[in-house]
């Protein structure tokens, strides 16, 4: 389990390795272009399953910590679900991993050797 320490008082916010990755890939591309937006998310059942949320700000310190050394591929599809969020008026909702796109071998491709 993975943690975004927020603010300069390290507010700890739990999330998987996985989906932290994918997270500071959208939040660090819009910090980059020096915009603000809101993130939001479900809590846990341990601190009460409401919602939280927090103001992004480039101003504001960011810590991503990983559990795990290794880095975890990326699915373009949910880097671009999350996106898409953080550029709406609501801001960056996050959401559940969307089922990976798959490239199937197309059977009637045939391979020619010569």
């Amino acid at each position: 389990m993975g943690v975004l320490l927020y603010g300069s008082h390290g507010m700890e916010i739990d999330i998987d390795d996985r989906a932290l990755a994918h997270l500071q890939i959208v939040i660090t591309s819009k910090l980059r272009r020096n915009e603000r937006f809101l993130f939001s998310w479900t809590n846990s059942l341990t601190v009460g399953s409401g919602r939280s949320s927090v103001w992004m700000d480039p101003g504001i310190p960011l810590y991503f910590r990983y559990f795990h050394a290794g880095a975890s591929a990326i699915n373009r599809a949910w880097i671009d679900a999350l996106m898409e969020s953080a550029n709406s008026v609501s801001g960056l909702q996050f959401t559940s991993e969307p089922e990976r796109e798959t490239v199937e071998p197309n059977p009637k491709v045939q391979r020619i050797t010569g």
